[in-house]
């Protein structure tokens, strides 16, 4: 089917893919991989993803950017597959590849037509990128120049020193404090044999998650996660991360900056992602600071004072707890005023909670725009990879709305004040006023 007329079923497909939510089937495949499946025959197109725990957290303190670099090379060098090699077989299929990494995780997708034949090659070449890379020395030479040239750039950007400088304050010495991309003193060591070691100790069959959207049938399915699993190391315990200290000191860094304006973010560890207060923080979270222009702060901040074009908070939930974070960016001689009235708004907050209007009027926004979390196979493929990963329930996104609605502003306010203590909090300021800079 020509890809136009591809298109054009998928679009005709979103309406009706987003009145319901999919049947999730879900199995361990022989080689211990656990699989999450949605079989969905309406447009010819198969998607797949595969995830470990091998994300940045994962890495030595004096190697970070191992992780990152590992994830990266997979697809520029297999057995019998050279980088070109690897994305001239693609496109001659118009199939894609994609990844995502975080603290916790690194993954490989893959995107194809489900018609056989340029099904079988993008998971062949996919089987191969994933079980069996090579991790060439040249390439990781070249690959090392170019992350160092981003890291030198990201020195001279206020958000990357900011973002930097506040994961370290959040987490100290606990490995999601570690940059993703590595330092530059980190990267200039790793060697090809890092890479190779942390492919064995964590790139493992027994701890991988597959999830598989599209138009493939249950057995199509399980044949092709063991074939994307069957040859991935299968020894050794699974990697576990050290426990977040959940109460931090209160700090606050001035770092003097040329920009005209300063960054600043204010937060501390928030939630696991299986927590149970996930759904009262995620709703109460979406009125104070997560809503957009609708929320407290944008209305306390931007809309009554204009002290800033935007300001947000949002909880990043992981294996171990995420941070909580606060941030806008003003001009440097408000920022003082600035930062003082996002406190004072977060402490009225955690005090008092949101009002009965405030939170009839998130449930009313957050279900209302349900359906479109789930209107694209892409989506509901990530859905399938956070749920096996975090082993949320297989009733999650039928229970997504129910829990929404239910809900209560007591349930915010216990949850807030179980979790965030506006007084122990980190503070990060990049381009403050150059007075009170730290020298």
């Amino acid at each position: 089917m020509p890809i136009k007329s591809i298109l054009i079923a998928m679009l005709c497909c979103v309406a009706t893919a987003a009145l319901a939510t999919p049947s999730i089937q879900h199995w361990q495949s022989a080689s211990g991989a656990k699989v999450l499946f949605v079989e969905n025959h309406d447009i010819p197109m198969l998607d797949v993803s595969v995830g470990v725990p091998a994300g940045s957290g994962f890495d030595a303190a004096d190697k970070s950017g191992v992780a990152g670099l590992t994830h990266h090379l997979l697809d520029l060098g297999a057995e019998g597959l050279s980088e070109d090699d690897i994305s001239r077989g693609m496109a001659d299929i118009g199939a894609q590849f994609g990844g995502s990494f975080d603290q916790d995780r690194a993954g490989i997708s893959l995107r194809t037509l489900s018609s056989a034949a340029e099904r079988d090659k993008a998971l062949g070449i996919m089987a191969r990128v994933l079980q069996s890379p090579l991790f060439p020395e040249a390439v990781l030479t070249r690959e090392k120049v170019r992350v160092i040239a981003a890291l030198k750039e990201a020195e001279t950007k206020p958000e990357s020193i900011a973002s930097k400088a506040f994961q370290k304050a959040v987490y100290g010495a606990h490995p999601y404090a570690l940059p993703a991309s590595g330092e530059i003193t980190s990267v200039e060591k790793i060697t090809a044999q890092d890479l190779s070691n942390f492919y064995r100790a964590h790139y493992r069959a027994g701890s991988a998650v597959v999830a598989i959207m599209g138009d493939v049938t249950r057995a199509e399915a399980e044949a092709i996660a063991q074939q994307l699993t069957a040859k991935l190391p299968s020894t050794g315990a699974p990697s576990a991360l050290p426990d977040v200290a959940l109460q931090i000191p209160a700090s606050e860094q001035r770092i003097a900056h040329p920009a005209s304006q300063s960054h600043i973010l204010v937060g501390a560890p928030g939630i696991a992602r299986n927590d149970p207060d996930y759904f009262p923080l995620y709703v109460g979270n979406h009125i104070l600071g997560g809503g957009g222009f609708v929320s407290r702060l944008m209305n306390e901040v931007r809309e009554k004072r204009g002290l800033a074009y935007s300001v947000y908070s949002y909880f990043m939930p992981l294996k171990q707890p995420g941070a909580f974070q606060l941030g806008l960016q003003t001009k440097k001689e408000q920022a003082d005023e600035a930062l003082q009235l996002v406190r004072n708004t977060l402490a009225e907050f955690i005090a008092k909670g949101p009002t009965e209007k405030e939170l009839l009027s998130a449930k009313q926004n957050i279900v209302g725009g349900f359906p479109l979390r789930i209107d694209s196979n892409r989506k509901i493929l990530d859905y399938l990879s956070a749920i096996g990963f975090y082993d949320l329930p297989l009733t999650y996104l039928d229970d997504f709305t129910h829990k929404i609605e239910q809900v209560s502003v007591a349930q915010i306010r216990a949850a807030f004040a179980r979790h965030i203590n506006p007084q122990a909090m980190a503070t990060v300021i990049v381009g403050a006023p150059q007075q009170e800079a730290a020298k």
